[in-house]
């Protein structure tokens, strides 16, 4: 009886503090709203990455626990998101359909308040921000495992939209269904490359089992949310979108298995301090240009963190290199640097500095 009691009373004091946080958050929002007021006048952006980071960084610093810090990020991101949406919510297009990586990753970052618009591919999630129908698109560009993302490359030579964010994500793939029971799954959904991911644990668990290719994972999952005898290899996002059972969670074979976001926009980002440019070149035709091109970022310090080549549409056998480097184009010794390396390229422009994922 006593413990009762005990429980009792410590949940009459978690409904005391409950009160008096959402008095706070209250408060919070009056104050977030007259800065909405004055950005709105002034024509100033309503979502500025370099000041959530500043926020978030200063929140972790602050952390003791008990909650980890991806949780104080979690719970602070939807406040944010909710403060935003009272004037206006903000309109992110992403690569769908709805269920996806790339929709999960647009969440996490953005929080629920805003809304998410599904686009059918790359291309037109570049054109809704490109005319102001999307404040925002979310596409991916790189995974840890299969490598770089072609099209979202190609698409940067052409559009003058900005990298003002990235967003990096484990991808869990876990086996979905209608089903509570693995002995009756007798087909398997997915995109290729999700179920070449899970082989390992497909050739021990269901080795019988038929396999049929989907354009996406969340279209797999879609489609045996009306289907028995069926599983979907896909994220728990899709599981929770669709309201499908977990049979198996994390069947992936590669555990430390992540893809990278990219968030475009039509602005420029203010430096944190810890963050990272992305630059596009075509260079001139000679021996040792690529040594001479890369060899100012080392001279002034800066590290590059990948470098990738795709071929030129207009010319045969040429190509254009893609750099991602520490630092803001701002920096006193980013810009020295990138100022030489555009001496010798045919082509040359910044496709974005922004805040490093954390």
């Amino acid at each position: 009886m006593k413990k009762n009691n005990d429980i009792d009373e410590i949940r009459v004091s978690i409904d005391e503090i409950d009160e008096k946080l959402l008095k706070l958050i209250a408060e919070r929002g009056k104050f977030a709203n007259k800065i909405g007021e004055i950005k709105k006048s002034s024509g100033a952006k309503i979502y500025v990455p370099s000041r959530e980071k500043q926020i978030f960084d200063h929140l972790v610093k602050l952390n003791n626990g008990p909650y980890n810090d991806t949780a104080i990020r979690a719970i602070f991101r939807e406040i944010i998101s909710a403060t935003r949406a009272l004037e206006q919510p903000m309109r992110i297009a992403f690569l769908g359909p709805d269920g996806t990586f790339t929709q999960k990753a647009a969440v996490e970052h953005f929080g629920h308040a805003a809304l998410f618009v599904s686009q059918p591919d790359i291309a037109q999630v570049f054109r809704e921000v490109e005319t102001g129908q999307a404040d925002f698109g979310v596409v991916p560009i790189e995974n840890s495992t299969e490598g770089v993302v072609n099209y979202t490359l190609d698409k940067f030579v052409e559009s003058d939209l900005k990298i003002c964010s990235e967003i990096i994500i484990p991808v869990n793939l876990h086996l979905l269904s209608t089903e509570d029971d693995l002995k009756n799954v007798k087909t398997i959904y997915s995109h290729s490359h999700a179920y070449a991911q899970c082989r390992q644990w497909l050739s021990t668990h269901l080795p019988n089992v038929e396999f049929r290719q989907k354009d996406s994972t969340s279209g797999a999952a879609a489609d045996i949310s009306k289907e028995k005898g069926s599983a979907a290899i896909a994220s728990d996002f899709a599981a929770d979108q669709h309201g499908l059972n977990i049979l198996a969670n994390n069947i992936q074979d590669q555990i430390n298995n992540y893809t990278r976001f990219l968030v475009l926009a039509n602005m420029q980002v203010a430096k944190t301090g810890d963050d990272k440019t992305s630059i596009a070149f075509v260079s001139k035709d000679k021996p040792g240009i690529l040594y001479e091109l890369l060899k100012p970022l080392a001279d002034s310090k800066v590290n590059l963190t990948k470098i990738e080549s795709r071929p030129l549409k207009t010319k045969v056998w040429e190509y254009m290199f893609f750099v991602d480097l520490d630092g803001h184009v701002s920096d006193a010794n980013v810009s020295k640097a990138l100022d030489e390396l555009a001496k010798e390229c045919v082509n040359f422009k910044v496709l974005g500095s922004y805040p490093k994922a954390t």
